[in-house]
């Protein structure tokens, strides 16, 4: 267990100062404060669309959330799952060092599957700081606009819903993360990972309406949000999808890259 942690505490010395890294705290404050700074310059116009009806706290929460989720889940969470874990992979192919790193006293599975859990703990960055923000930006809102009534709302319900939906959002980006990430062991350049992830995202949004959608790991996390709403339980198909790929494709990608290290 101690090699474990060394090993994890060296991906992150390695990746600390790369975009990758600072990508899972950029992108939840750019976006939440962008959104944050919309609805408050926008009050007035917001609360006129009641039409002297007193603001709905409840709708206006969900609309803010809304505002934050909806790119975030749809494109920016995929596109910087697609970067960040051909980003992580990359540091060792550009220094060639995926021979030196099995040649240490370390197992390869601990080797290879630290790196694997650091990817999912940048995204787990990523996503504890958008429930934070979302939540903390919005009570902010609520103070400095009180017309919006946010703060009548029952906040500790919203609270509770949002960190559930991000839960589900966390596991349904599973798939793309394992999926991603055996592609940029597979290939050192930079365009093959990429390219083939962004078309298969934009791929998987144009045959989103498709029944069997939910079979494409790139329409996993909006469509974990979607059908969330219409299930009453927490696991829907989507999670359990992105799980099976999670679990095939990074067992897949320890096997490609350990072959590859005693050549």
């Amino acid at each position: 267990m101690k090699t474990f942690f060394l090993s994890l505490r060296s991906e992150y010395f390695k990746s600390r100062n790369t975009l990758s890294f600072w990508g899972a705290i950029i992108l939840p404050t750019a976006l939440c404060f962008l959104v944050f700074l919309g609805f408050y310059l926008k009050t007035e116009d917001i609360v006129s669309r009641f039409k002297g009806v007193p603001a709905n706290g409840n709708l206006i929460w969900s609309q803010y959330i809304g505002a934050i989720m909806g790119p975030m889940g749809t494109l920016l969470l995929p596109v910087y799952l697609i970067f960040m874990t051909y980003s992580v992979n990359s540091i060792e192919h550009k220094a060639e060092t995926w021979k030196s790193l099995f040649s240490l006293p370390i197992p390869k599975t601990t080797v290879y599957f630290s790196k694997a859990l650091y990817t999912l703990l940048l995204v787990l960055i990523s996503m504890v700081l958008f429930v934070s923000l979302s939540l903390g930006l919005g009570l902010l809102l609520g103070k400095l606009s009180p017309q919006l009534n946010m703060m009548d709302a029952d906040v500790s319900k919203i609270s509770k819903d949002l960190l559930q939906v991000y839960v589900k959002l966390y596991i349904a980006s599973f798939g793309i993360i394992a999926v991603q990430f055996l592609f940029s062991l597979i290939w050192q350049d930079f365009m093959k990972p990429m390219g083939l992830g962004f078309v298969l995202l934009v791929a998987s949004l144009i045959a989103f309406q498709w029944e069997y959608s939910y079979l494409s790991p790139f329409a996993l996390p909006i469509r974990s949000i979607m059908e969330g709403k219409k299930e009453l339980v927490f696991f829907t198909k989507e999670l359990w999808i992105s799980l099976a790929y999670a679990a095939g494709f990074f067992t897949l990608g320890y096997f490609i890259v350990t072959k590859r290290s005693v050549k």
